[in-house]
């Protein structure tokens, strides 16, 4: 008989010495078909559709379930995340070798993962006050919003002194971002998004899934192995006005190659030349440089000069807060009123896609900023850790110079933040994975802080072996 439609068999067991019985609920039945599964009877009228059955062959009847009528059977494989994918090959290795570079989190010099001290205080404090687990309001927590306007733009913007700031608490970078981008769909229909060539991998991801357009600008010069700044001003001269520009606050990922400030002003003259919206993604305020002030500098120089901008911030790297997805999407306006609209929109958004953003990392950086003497030790924390990865970079430095004098490495201590980009080609990387097990993005993305000095000199050959050989 033709395959049937059979609904709610499950794992069903015949014990071996007995029938056992099976409820059966059929959309048709062929004339000739058995109303016996498994089994040798003979077709019935007697048995209608939909009642009890007879097991008449001791086994387990599996569950039956016909794909020929199934809705999303055609759905395709998705490949892969690539980063995910390093991390799962470098954990399979069984290299004494092996060295990860591909994952984006701060290691400590034994390479294990860190919990700032400064968590751990903030920690004990909340458990200390007994505090509930009720629903945030879908805007989050307010002393969290309040501590996150102050890092970025300082306690005196004026920006939120005349109401400008829509602050919307949110899940992490990523979802940050993803709020931004709804919005732009939503509000700014048709309008295209101008990402840099290369940028992190998931912004393309984002802002196409929310429907809205991704073009490239040039942003990097392998040449060089430094920023393309003519080649950025030209694409972003040429978008349509009104367009979005993505721009990285601070040490760009993946190339580690940030324009100086007196580039940064060109970029705003640029901006307000074109009336193009730009939309800032921080997540590595204070970590790149070691200083909050610092690597707020570009965000502030286009706050200060009045016009409409988006943000989006994480506190996953300078908070070592991966796990607790905690960021925050911020418009601001030229006006209250506006603003006041945005925020209300943002939170619709935000209602249809997670309701209300999670409590504990938000309580952590209010704990965090909100008391002077923790703060000052949160600021030494992240000078340690950003003086880490300048330390190791400079010896990575200092060793390629040593094995290989002809070449210049100058763009290794040139560059900032976690992250450096080498320029290796693919067929490089696959030497450096396949051959010394340095596990590391295709485009030739290496995180410095997976890096410490015991490993430096054996970083340095892998390179110098993939750039002569490959």
């Amino acid at each position: 008989s033709p395959p049937q439609r059979l609904i709610a068999i499950t794992d069903l067991h015949c014990a071996p010495e007995k029938f056992g019985l099976f409820k059966m609920q059929a959309a048709q039945m062929h004339a000739q078909s058995s109303h016996m599964i498994g089994g040798q009877a003979k077709p019935s009228a007697a048995m209608p559709q939909g009642r009890i059955g007879i097991c008449a062959r001791p086994q387990r009847v599996a569950r039956i379930v016909a794909g020929a009528n199934s809705k999303i059977s055609q759905v395709p494989q998705a490949p892969p995340d690539p980063i995910l994918g390093i991390s799962e090959a470098f954990k399979a290795s069984t290299s004494p070798d092996k060295l990860n570079l591909g994952v984006g989190a701060y290691r400590t010099e034994e390479l294990k993962p860190y919990v700032l001290d400064v968590v751990k205080k903030a920690e004990r404090r909340m458990l200390e006050k007994e505090e509930n687990k009720e629903y945030l309001p879908i805007e989050g927590l307010a002393s969290f919003r309040k501590a996150t306007m102050d890092l970025m733009l300082g306690p005196n913007s004026k920006a939120a002194q005349e109401g400008r700031l829509a602050t919307l608490q949110s899940l992490s970078g990523t979802g940050s971002l993803r709020i931004g981008a709804e919005f732009i769909a939503k509000f700014l229909a048709g309008t295209t998004v101008y990402v840099s060539n290369p940028t992190w991998g998931n912004h393309n991801n984002i802002f196409a899934d929310a429907g809205v357009e991704v073009q490239k600008y040039r942003y990097f010069d392998p040449e060089t192995v430094g920023l393309d700044f003519d080649g950025m001003i030209a694409d972003l001269r040429a978008a349509p006005e009104g367009s979005v520009v993505l721009l990285h606050a601070c040490a760009h990922n993946p190339t580690g190659v940030d324009p100086t400030l007196e580039q940064w002003q060109a970029i705003l003259d640029l901006v307000k030349e074109r009336s193009l919206l730009p939309f800032f993604d921080s997540a590595y305020q204070g970590f790149a440089s070691g200083s909050l002030d610092e690597d707020a500098a570009a965000v502030r120089l286009f706050a200060d000069a009045g016009i409409e901008l988006l943000l989006a911030q994480s506190y996953s790297k300078n908070l070592g807060l991966y796990a607790e997805r905690v960021g925050a999407f911020t418009y601001l306006g030229v006006d209250a009123d506006t603003t006041k609209k945005v925020l209300s929109q943002c939170k619709r958004i935000a209602r249809a896609i997670y309701s209300n953003p999670p409590v504990h990392g938000a309580r952590i950086v209010a704990e965090v900023v909100g008391d002077e003497a923790t703060f000052n030790e949160w600021r030494s924390e992240m000078e340690g850790m950003a003086g880490r990865i300048k330390g190791v970079r400079q010896e990575l430095y200092d060793h390629l110079n040593r094995i290989n004098p002809d070449k210049n490495w100058d763009f290794i201590i040139n560059q900032i933040g976690m992250f450096s980009f080498t320029g290796l080609t693919p067929a490089q990387v696959e030497n450096m994975t396949n051959k010394h097990q340095v596990y590391m993005t295709k485009d030739g993305r290496i995180s410095m802080a997976g890096l410490n000095s015991a490993r430096a000199e054996y970083l340095a050959k892998a390179i110098d072996d993939s750039v002569r050989n490959f």
